[in-house]
């Protein structure tokens, strides 16, 4: 018999699954997959998770059946199971909840492809929204911490990323981390050092006393390249002034924001710290500045405007369109995908 033929009927039979919407019929077709040949499990991968965005109620519950492939010989695998994890832990976290110790064991394993335990970091991140107590282990919080000093700077981001989500999911979790944090906020990448500023003022909108002995770190980031770890750190500043801490030395807000055409996103956070350090009272209406809703509502699209998002087919480098087989490395700038 042909080689390619179980593995084209493989291909088939998860298309038709997925057509008829058969889940348990899916979740055992997608068991098979560590038996067939790896771009043929790369193939499917990529359609589950495309299906993913159509229906994750469809796709999630075969997630499970995958979790052999995270530690699959070959990497390029590897990293597309990944990658399928972190687009259903985006869109439905409870799906990839089963897999948080296998994700775990990516991240913390430093012989791991970085790009799998950066995508590994992404999924735990999103999951960690919903369910802070299920990711946010002191085992997993260390790992995500260390990484800030020795990781490449693509795993540093999702890193960076991963422990603003767990602050989003419980701001207490990182309230002890806060120094730990403090210290990556001069990170050469613009993307670390925003997430991390982000999860400062996102402990400090609960607990504002533990940005005290940040105050040199925030007004440091006051005059950061990137205007929107500007806007970040100005808010910061706003929640100390607001609380029972002194500031000792007052930032010179007159020049952060006097740049040509400042985004908005600076523009009202400085405003917002230049009433709080007149003494105006915190704001308590939904979606305020200096609360967890408005740290919430468009922090993805700010990523956005930092950085053009990794768009899959494309390399994350120079965006050239990858061919859908070969080996896992740009052929127009050599970087691994």
């Amino acid at each position: 018999m042909d080689d390619t033929e179980p593995a084209s009927s493989l291909r088939g039979a998860i298309d038709d699954a997925l057509e008829r919407e058969d889940g348990e019929e899916l979740a055992k077709l997608v068991g098979s997959l560590s038996s067939v040949s790896g771009e043929t499990c790369k193939t499917c991968l990529r359609r589950l998770k495309a299906a993913v965005a159509d229906d994750p109620n469809l796709v999630g519950p075969a997630l499970p059946a995958c979790e052999a492939l995270l530690t699959d010989d070959e990497r390029s695998v590897r990293l597309t199971t990944a990658k399928l994890f972190a687009a259903a832990a985006e869109i439905d976290p409870d799906s990839v909840v089963p897999l948080v110790s296998v994700l775990a064991g990516r991240l913390a394993d430093d012989e791991e492809f970085y790009y799998v335990r950066a995508r590994s970091a992404e999924a735990l991140g999103y999951v960690a929204l919903d369910h802070p107590d299920t990711v946010a282990t002191p085992e997993l919080l260390a790992d995500l911490r260390i990484g800030l000093s020795f990781d490449e700077p693509e795993v540093k981001e999702k890193l960076a990323k991963a422990l603003e989500h767990v602050a989003l999911g419980n701001p207490e979790r990182l309230a002890h981390h806060s120094s730990a944090l403090a210290e990556h906020c001069d990170d050469e990448s613009e993307l670390v050092r925003y997430h991390l500023c982000t999860a400062l003022v996102i402990v400090g909108c609960k607990q504002p006393e533990r940005l005290s002995d940040m105050t040199d770190v925030l007004q440091n980031r006051l005059t950061d390249e990137n205007p929107y770890v500007r806007g970040r750190a100005a808010e910061g500043i706003a929640l100390l002034a607001q609380s029972s801490t002194a500031i000792d030395s007052m930032p010179d807000l007159d020049r952060i924001d006097s740049v040509d055409d400042p985004p908005s996103f600076l523009v009202d956070r400085v405003r917002f710290a230049r009433r709080a350090l007149d003494g105006e009272r915190p704001a308590t209406a939904p979606g305020a500045l200096g609360t967890l809703d408005s740290v919430r509502d468009g922090t993805e699209e700010i990523v956005a405007e930092i950085t053009s998002l990794d768009a899959d087919g494309e390399c994350p480098h120079c965006g050239l369109e990858l061919p859908e087989s070969g080996p896992p490395v740009c052929p127009r700038c050599g970087a691994p995908h």
